[in-house]
């Protein structure tokens, strides 16, 4: 019996992992690029510059672009987030207890793709200081002015995170408050808090960091963050004699990087000032 394993239980578990995590996991992985199916230890996402046009004289060669291409490398970790789930629990109440684990550890793994995508926002060469004061109208559109003075595209793929003390400063404003001016337009995002105001849509965070009472809000375009995946979630799980318990193991190789710093701004914000 020790050396047996009920595929039928694997199978519905593994199934449970992947409804949770995609419904459930990361907030941010649908708001930058993707690369999944890499095969080594590294990942490399193509920048291209801009270009411009020219005229072209009669029987003339046609002017080149001659546009810049540079790469950013990503490099991929492996991530584990592992549970044992009792033998004797299983009898009792299988299915509970299957879920919780199956949650727990989508939720950890979905946590890890945030943290390692926030992490790579803090390389952020644009930034809106705190100067002593929260989440304001006026921060918003400097950083919204950045943004557009970098040419950077206004296509419905701007994306901003922030954290739960300005989350609230910004339904004080009427324009982000409103439906005349707000909306939502992206269907994983429903049952999330997140509104799309100025073309950028909103997201509330709750990892994003704080040093020194200042907390580090961010507005990005899609394009400006690079998510590498050599493996999508998988569960797999092993019966341990000496636990008599099978181990549940959720495991995921991924990395990320910042390949535009032109595209990203970084709000400082006061995470305690007060809310009028």
């Amino acid at each position: 019996m020790s050396n047996y394993i009920d595929q039928a239980f694997v199978t519905e578990y593994s199934a449970i992992v992947h409804q949770a995590y995609q419904e459930r996991g990361s907030k941010m992985r649908n708001t930058v690029r993707v690369q999944t199916g890499v095969v080594g230890s590294k990942c490399v996402f193509q920048k291209v510059g801009k270009g411009a046009a020219g005229k072209k004289t009669r029987h003339g060669n046609v002017p080149l672009m001659n546009l810049d291409h540079t790469s950013v490398s990503c490099t991929l970790s492996d991530w584990y987030a592992a549970e044992y789930v009792d033998k004797l629990d299983e009898i009792k109440d299988k299915l509970d207890e299957k879920q919780v684990a199956a949650d727990a550890g989508a939720w950890a793994l979905g946590r890890k793709i945030d943290e390692l995508l926030i992490d790579k926002l803090g390389g952020a060469t644009n930034v809106v200081a705190e100067a002593a004061t929260g989440l304001t109208k006026d921060k918003i559109l400097q950083a919204f002015g950045i943004l557009n003075a970098g040419d950077v595209a206004d296509d419905g793929h701007r994306f901003a995170v922030v954290g739960p003390h300005q989350w609230n400063e910004l339904l004080n404003i009427q324009e982000f408050k409103s439906s005349d001016f707000a909306g939502e337009q992206y269907a994983w995002l429903k049952g999330t808090e997140s509104r799309t105001w100025l073309g950028i849509t909103w997201m509330f965070h709750n990892g994003l960091p704080v040093s020194d009472g200042a907390r580090s809000c961010y507005i990005y375009h899609k394009n400006a963050l690079g998510l590498a995946e050599g493996q999508d979630i998988q569960a797999f799980m092993d019966w341990v004699p000496e636990k008599a318990a099978h181990l549940v193991d959720h495991m995921l190789s991924a990395g990320a990087c910042l390949i535009d710093a032109d595209g990203v701004v970084s709000i400082q914000c006061d995470d305690d000032a007060t809310i009028v």
